[in-house]
């Protein structure tokens, strides 16, 4: 995705000419947990009391269901986030999209999905997951699944916002800031980089500057 300008300034410029759209295509990082745990703790219940799920089964369908997430992440990252669109709409829906992140990184009302895009793409996808698992099983994997997502909102805005020490988070905050600032047509795995090494988008050089900038 090309850049002309980027802003290290914790800035956020409007996007529309309409108050109430640029509102509501700015939130804080909280509203994710706010919308989502109580969704997990539904389709937790319903799994445990309404279908009996046990418990080895519940922890399975769990890791299958963040593993999917983070599929989903690299693929709606890659595929539709840095689509590069030729007609002018769709230059312009695809800044709106992740352009304005890319220009305007550290914006801290940007860096979590608004519910204005979240909450769709959560009634699809458990949709095509209902229609995959059944009735019986989707709300087991669904809690997995929006762990995965709810660690990945958060993870994205702590690899903007926050300091770490631990090795881990360090390595992942050095991936996301080479993606954004020296190769932003690789790594595009956010809260983990399994499937950049799947699909072999990892990272062809090795500097470290970037480690020193964030």
């Amino acid at each position: 995705m090309a850049k002309n300008f980027v802003s290290n300034k914790d800035e956020s410029v409007p996007m529309f000419k309409s108050g109430w759209m640029n509102a509501i295509s700015r939130v804080h990082f909280s509203v994710p947990l706010y919308l989502y745990v109580p969704v997990m703790l539904i389709c937790l219940y319903r799994s445990i009391f309404v279908f009996q799920t046990n418990v080895l089964l519940i922890l399975l369908y769990f890791v299958v269901g963040v593993l999917v997430w983070t599929f989903a992440e690299y693929n709606l990252h890659r595929f539709i986030f840095h689509y590069h669109p030729t007609t002018e709409w769709g230059k312009r829906l695809s800044f709106i999209m992740h352009g304005v992140h890319h220009d305007y990184p550290n914006d801290s009302k940007r860096l979590v999905m608004v519910p204005s895009i979240s909450l769709p793409l959560c009634v699809i996808f458990y949709a095509l997951f209902y229609w995959i698992f059944g009735q019986s099983r989707v709300d087991t994997f669904f809690v997995g699944y929006v762990a995965g997502y709810l660690f990945y909102d958060m993870s994205h805005y702590a690899l903007h916002h926050a300091n770490f020490k631990s090795k881990f988070w360090l390595e992942l905050k050095q991936n996301h800031m080479r993606h954004h600032y020296v190769e932003p047509d690789r790594g595009f795995g956010v809260s983990t980089t399994i499937w950049d090494l799947v699909y072999r988008s990892t990272f062809k050089g090795n500097d470290k500057k970037v480690a020193a900038e964030v």
